[in-house]
This record gives structure tokens, C-alpha cells and sequence, in this order.
């Protein structure tokens, strides 16, 4: 009797070949080989049952250590001295694939499902973003039905198996040289099938309600932010996990301050003559009131930056700054008193040829300079 070839050449690769490359060089071999290519000619009709059989032995982690070890002998004993099929036995594209990529006639569909995530928008106030809080939501949600225990059939009764499909979920189709798998017509992919389905589900294993969960808002928050509940989401199908809910921050306009990232910005409006004059101001923060001081000439545009009077982020570790922007009110409702007084102002401010507005003189300047 001939030797027998060793399985390793026949896949052309080497035994510390992986798993991954055992599996590429059978798909090639067995594509290129399969008599149905072939038109059934005896030696593509030989090689491929040789290819088939050493995919058999090495893509079995417990043949392949009996293989290594032993040879043919370690792997012959174990199969009975018989080969891995009659001469018909050749399978078919499907079982090729399926052998690669797990969806083989003997690998059962899993019908197991993880619960569906779900998202909640939460509108909170700048002041809670901020500091943090805890608050009450109240969601649907599609829970396991609690009569069934998720089984979908009656209480005391149990989902048999498809009889089309024989629990897999899945039935084959034949065309041309390709053999397809599609869902069940009959168990919808189930697997299952239920002649007595649950009252309260309807069959479904699941059921919506409404559930109450309370969140803890973290210090710091900004838009856009997302909080996880682990398993709040949807229940899984066929007892799979249960899915999570995110909580997705959003922050109220607020009436006084806008935040940019860790810092916080607001119009700090004063009066006329207290930024000729100078003088201080109270302005809000998060944590109280502080005082500026406004220095004599003060112009409109001008910040004053209160430093650690910010946010400090959630990933960070130091506060923000809150910046004051000044506008310089204008009087409005003016007495006649007022108006002679301004006049009177306006007056001496021209008689001194602008010594007094320099931004407003250097303006005229340059439209004159465009205009000539």
C-alpha cells in the first residue's frame, strides 16, 4: 500500500500553519477541485476528497494534536480506519463556505438576541450640569414578559422545535451550484414554534412597560454627554442579554451665563458714566456674587476674566474662568435736565478736538483718508 500523503502538503502549508491560514488554503483547494467545477473528472474528483479530509483532520484542534504526534496512525484509529466520506460524499459549496465561515449544516444558528440600547435626552439646568444631581426618569421599555419567563408560550407550556428547520432557524435553498440559506419561513428564524402562545405577550416573550430608573448626573456635564445604565435597555430574545440606556445630557439656555467647555461667558452691561469714571461691580457667579473693579475709560469690548469661577469638566481636573464682557449701556427715557447735561458734554468733547473720543476721531480719519 502507498504511503499516505501527508495532510499538511496537501494544504501546501507547513504545521505551524494557523488556524486562519488552514482554513484560506482549504476554501482555495476545495473551490478549485469540487467536481461540480469539474465536470465530475475522476482526479479533481480524488483531490478534492484529499482536501476535504485533511481540512477534517487539522481544522479539529484534538484530531490535529493526535495528527502531529502521531501521523496517520494517531487519527486513523480515531475515525474507525474509514475515510472522511463515501465516493459520492464530495458536499457542496455551501458546506465549503459554511465550514469557513461557521454557517456550516452541522454549526446550529444561535437564535439567542441582546436586547436593543435605547436613548433618553435629558434637558437639565446650567447650575445642575455643574454641580451634579440625581433625578427620577420615567421610560418605555420592552421588558421579558414575566407570565412565560420570556419562553413566549403559556405558563406550563414550552416552544417545541421547527419542524421545518429542525430548530436551526435557518432551511437551504439549492441554486445552481450554490446551496443559500434564508430564514425559516415557517419560525420566522425562531427556531421555535408555539402552539399555546402567552396571553400577555402574545407570543413574543416580551412586553412593554413603563419603567422609573434614577440617574446620577455627575459634576461637570456638558452637552452632548452620554450616561450609561448598564442592562436598562431592552430585553434580549430567546433569554439574551439585556440591552443599556444611554442618557444623552442636554443643557437649558440660561439666563445669564453661556458655557464654552470648562469656561463660562456673560454681558456684563454698565453705565456710561461708570466707565468714563470707573468704579466696581457685582456680578453673578455659580458659587455667589463677586466684585470688579472697572478702571476710568473702560471701553465696550472689554472682558474681565474671574479666575476658577467656571466649570470644571468631567474629565478635567480644574475649573473654567468666567468671562465678563462690557457693554456700555445708552440712558434711555432721558430728562430735560439730562439732555442739557449731555449736550452741554458733547460740547466741550468737540472743543477739544477729540482729545477725548480718540477711537471715534481715528474712525473719522480713516474715512476721510478712503473717500480722497
Amino acid at each position: 500500500m502507498a504511503d499516505k500523503k501527508d495532510y499538511y502538503e496537501t494544504l501546501n502549508l507547513n504545521q505551524q500553519a494557523s488556524e486562519a491560514e488552514i482554513k484560506k488554503a482549504y476554501k482555495k483547494l476545495a473551490m478549485k477541485h469540487h467536481p461540480d467545477r469539474n465536470n465530475g473528472d475522476p482526479e479533481s474528483t480524488e483531490t478534492f476528497k484529499e482536501v476535504k479530509k485533511a481540512y477534517d483532520i487539522l481544522s479539529d484542534p484534538q484530531k490535529k494534536s493526535m495528527y502531529d504526534q502521531y501521523g496517520h496512525a494517531g487519527v486513523d484509529q480515531a475515525m474507525g480506519g474509514g475515510g472522511s466520506g463515501g465516493a459520492g460524499d464530495f458536499g457542496d459549496f455551501g458546506d465549503i463556505f459554511g465550514d469557513i465561515f461557521g454557517g456550516g449544516r452541522n454549526n446550529q444558528r444561535s437564535n439567542v438576541y441582546r436586547g436593543a440600547d435605547l436613548r433618553y435626552n435629558m434637558q437639565i439646568s446650567l447650575e445642575h450640569a455643574a454641580s451634579g444631581t440625581e433625578t427620577k426618569i420615567k421610560i418605555p421599555v420592552m421588558s421579558t414578559c414575566k407570565p412565560c419567563n420570556g419562553s413566549g408560550a403559556k405558563k406550563g407550556t414550552q416552544p417545541t422545535s421547527c419542524a421545518t428547520c429542525q430548530g436551526l432557524g435557518q432551511v437551504r435553498m439549492q441554486q445552481g451550484f450554490f446551496s443559500v440559506q434564508q430564514p425559516c419561513p415557517n419560525c420566522e428564524g425562531t427556531g421555535k414554534t408555539i402552539e399555546d402562545p402567552c396571553s400577555d405577550c402574545r407570543g413574543s416573550g416580551r412586553k412593554e412597560i413603563s419603567k422609573t430608573l434614577s440617574v446620577k448626573i455627575p459634576s461637570g456635564v456638558d452637552e452632548g454627554d452620554r450616561i450609561r445604565l448598564s442592562g436598562e435597555g431592552e430585553a434580549g430574545l430567546n433569554g439574551g442579554p439585556t440591552g443599556d440606556l444611554y442618557v444623552v445630557v442636554g443643557l437649558k439656555p440660561h439666563a445669564i451665563f453661556e458655557r464654552d467647555g470648562a469656561n463660562l461667558h456673560c454681558e456684563m452691561p454698565i453705565s456710561f458714566s461708570t466707565a468714563a469714571l470707573g468704579g466696581s461691580l457685582e456680578v453673578p457667579t455659580l458659587d455667589g456674587n463677586a466684585k470688579i473693579k472697572i478702571p476710568a475709560e473702560t471701553q465696550t469690548g472689554a472682558t474681565f476674566r474671574l479666575k476658577g469661577k467656571g466649570v470644571k469638566p468631567v474629565r478635567e481636573n480644574s475649573y473654567g474662568d468666567l468671562h465678563c464682557h462690557v457693554a456700555i449701556e445708552t440712558p434711555v427715557k432721558l430728562t430735560e435736565e439730562q439732555k442739557k447735561l449731555l449736550s452741554k458734554l458733547e460740547a466741550l468733547n468737540q472743543a477739544d478736538s477729540g482729545k477725548h473720543s480718540p477711537r471715534h476721531k481715528t474712525w473719522v480719519d480713516k474715512v476721510k483718508d478712503f473717500f480722497d
